[in-house]
């Protein structure tokens, strides 16, 4: 058995594989933009990447097999993805020969209409199965990211393709590309790999016992997602554009020039620690803490369009910010602020702050909850207002006064904050250190349902 390294993005919930081949060989599977994990592993393991394959078209992050080609690996995807760059196509039950290993394309058509799984062989022996989005940790990858018009028939696709895979031998390894956190995925569990058995036994959509019962299933655990995934197939249909070393770097901006910027258009991200944004902060920033999930809130409520200035504090990874605007299609980076907030006090400019509090005062008058609907379905504190944060739109239909704003941790209420403050709103207060759990386990007062 060959081994196999799972690479796992956890702020997109997606996992690479890189695969030894022998003979010092070695192939990725779904691999993201930023090229830096694989190679490094690679360097490790005494490899030199040959391949590069994919199994779809992805919707929440752009593909680094253009920048694993770049450095010498084939591409491999589906012929029917259409890909506008150097690639070798292979259609279901074609196979690719990796000299004592082979690689056969199994149509796998549902989450994406093109979707290919990949079965590895040893002669006729299979060895793993790496699913892409045709079969997870207990669920499937969700059927609606093409488009609203082919969801029904991706959906039903999605079924007769699982009919398919779970034929194969129960003690097969399965290798997904898409597991928790990713807004790709039905809701399933915390694992990443799995077996065909054990998804036979304890995946519900696997077990549905019809077409019609699992297209129910699946269609009512589909929840919102950012709307990046949009435009970022075609993106990868097309090929991404091969970063350079000056590509992974952050401009330094006076005061002056970030002004500019932002009069012309740009959007001020505030990446730094919720506690840093509530004790000051320029007016009209955004505050998306940098952290796994930066990339997701960045492309769910920034348009890729808008040039980005950036504020950090100094102990903060740059080229972090950068891989992550960048995997997610986002490269107009204007650089960040020279100095942080400390240049922008000096240069005598106004701030806003806002007030944190802890869980147990989250019930003080109107609270605003912004998780997600299948968060807020486990429970919510009585009376509060539920709006995704993806969804808040400046706030309109909210009540005026006071509001303390909460999700589960506090950036999330971060960010909905200074999108209400952008809006026009004020007397915000933001809970941190906890959600509705933490205010339900102080004040010993029960949740209730959505």
């Amino acid at each position: 058995m060959p081994e196999i390294h799972p690479i796992v993005d956890e702020g997109l919930g997606n996992s690479a594989y890189l695969v030894e081949l022998g003979d010092r060989r070695g192939l990725v599977v779904d691999p993201s933009r930023d090229p830096t994990p694989y190679l490094k592993l690679a360097r490790r393991r005494r490899l030199r990447i040959t391949h590069a394959v994919e199994t779809h078209l992805h919707a929440d992050f752009v593909s680094g097999s253009r920048e694993l080609a770049a450095r010498g690996a084939a591409v491999v995807a589906a012929q029917a993805a259409d890909l506008r760059f150097p690639h070798r196509g292979l259609d279901g039950e074609e196979a690719l020969d990796l000299g004592g290993l082979t690689l056969r394309a199994l149509a796998s058509p549902g989450h994406t209409p093109e979707h290919l799984a990949w079965l590895l062989l040893d002669g006729s022996r299979p060895l793993a199965l790496f699913s892409g989005g045709a079969l997870l940790v207990g669920g499937v990858a969700r059927t609606d990211l093409v488009s609203a018009d082919q969801t029904e028939a991706l959906t039903r696709a999605a079924w007769r393709s699982l009919q398919r895979l779970r034929t194969l031998p129960d003690d097969l390894p399965v290798y997904p590309t898409h597991g928790a956190g990713s807004f790709c995925s039905a809701p399933g569990n915390a694992e990443r790999v799995t077996t065909i058995g054990a998804e036979r036994a304890g995946n519900l959509l696997v077990g549905a016992p019809d077409e019609d019962v699992f297209t129910e299933r699946l269609r009512g655990s589909l929840g919102s997602f950012p709307p990046y995934f949009l435009r970022l197939r075609e993106v990868n249909r097309r090929g991404p554009r091969v970063l350079t070393d000056r590509d992974r770097e952050l401009s330094q901006l006076s005061v002056k020039q970030v002004l500019r910027k932002v009069g012309n258009g740009a959007v001020l991200v505030d990446a730094r620690p919720t506690a840093a944004f509530a004790a000051g902060h320029p007016p009209g920033a955004l505050s998306i803490a940098l952290r796994p999930q930066f990339a997701t809130w960045l492309g769910w409520l920034v348009e890729a369009h808008r040039p980005l200035v950036f504020l950090l504090d100094d102990g903060q990874d740059r080229g972090e910010l950068v891989r992550q605007c960048q995997k997610i299609g986002y490269e107009r980076l204007a650089g960040e602020v020279a100095g942080g907030m400390a240049r922008w006090r000096a240069a005598g400019l106004p701030e806003r702050q806002v007030e944190l509090v802890s869980p147990e005062r989250a019930g003080d008058g109107p609270t605003l909850d912004v998780r997600q609907a299948s968060e807020v379905a486990v429970g919510r504190l009585p009376g509060a207002i539920t709006v995704e944060l993806g969804a808040l739109d400046g706030g309109h239909g909210l009540p005026a006064g006071p509001l303390t704003v909460m999700c589960a941790h506090g950036e999330r209420a971060m960010t909905a904050a200074s999108l209400l403050a952008r809006a026009g709103r004020r007397d915000l207060r933001v809970v941190v250190g906890g959600g509705p759990a933490e205010w339900s386990a102080t004040s010993g007062r029960p949740l209730v349902g959505s």
